[in-house]
């Protein structure tokens, strides 16, 4: 199938955002913020699905105790469609299973990487907002995902590694991908300040070094509700509605749903998925040009 056809499909699903959430380092709460900001929008009555992008170390259904019986991997393999593979989560949202301690789906192959796209050109499933939740770390596929959305979020944590991670994955996204908006969420914050204190921190290296352009989205303050809503495999906004972390979640969910979807390349799902394809072109039979 002519690639390009297959992308020309998603006529009807061109007006979806794609928000990509990553951080650099692990452990600074990526995939909770992207969870709960998936289920304040789905609460709004938007189609959201959430692609797990740590495609080797997978957990966004065990976060949410979802029973999966395929993911990404049978959908490469061929073995079914995407569609066949999405599982309802909290508030209706849509989850794309990956797949855990599958050493191929680290780093795709070129050919992978194509059946990757060519399985969501093909996809029936209508969405309005796709967020997609990287792995930690600057590896190629988190550099693919990152630059191919039209929103990038790096989540921060009060730790120096925190912000020395987000900077060398935003330094490498701005001078060789010329990916140069961000959005920052300060997470897990003992107040608003420290919030601010963290994004400043961040915005000293980045205007001394970089030309790029920053933005303090959130601040979620630390809360032990949210230790808890993960034991029961819940959200924080589910499980503890009325808690500081929830109420700060649905407060940048409402947020998010509300950026603008430029008009130009990028700001469609098929020009996600076309800029997926372009490092380094490649071809159908999975050769590098």
């Amino acid at each position: 199938m002519d690639q390009a056809s297959g992308l020309r499909k998603m006529r009807t699903n061109n007006r979806v955002k794609v928000i990509a959430v990553s951080g650099g380092k692990g452990g600074v709460g990526k995939t909770n913020v992207t969870l709960n900001v998936a289920g304040a929008m789905a609460a709004q009555g938007k189609r959201v699905m959430v692609l797990d992008a740590d495609l080797g170390l997978a957990n966004v259904d065990v976060m949410l105790g979802l029973r999966v019986h395929r993911n990404l991997s049978h959908v490469l393999a061929g073995e079914c469609t995407l569609d066949d593979i999405i599982v309802e989560g909290p508030y209706g949202m849509m989850i794309v299973p990956a797949t855990s301690g599958t050493q191929s789906m680290v780093e795709l192959s070129p050919a992978q990487h194509v059946g990757l796209i060519r399985a969501f050109s093909e996809m029936k499933t209508q969405v309005d907002i796709l967020l997609v939740d990287t792995a930690a770390g600057i590896s190629d596929m988190v550099l693919s995902f990152t630059r191919a959305a039209q929103d990038i979020m790096i989540v921060v944590c009060d730790e120096p590694t925190s912000i020395t991670d987000a900077y060398a994955l935003i330094k490498i996204l701005s001078k060789d991908h010329g990916v140069f908006r961000f959005k920052v969420v300060a997470n897990m914050v003992r107040s608003l300040r420290e919030g601010q204190e963290l994004y400043a921190k961040l915005t000293r290296v980045t205007d001394r070094f970089l030309d790029t352009s920053l933005e303090l989205v959130a601040c979620v303050p630390y809360d032990t509700n949210l230790r808890a809503a993960v034991r029961k495999q819940k959200l924080i906004i589910e499980a503890f509605p009325k808690s500081p972390a929830a109420l700060a979640f649905r407060a940048l969910g409402n947020k998010a749903a509300s950026w603008p979807i430029p008009h130009q390349p990028g700001g469609h799902l098929e020009f996600f998925l076309e800029n997926l394809l372009q490092k380094p072109a490649i071809t159908e039979e999975g050769a590098r040009e």
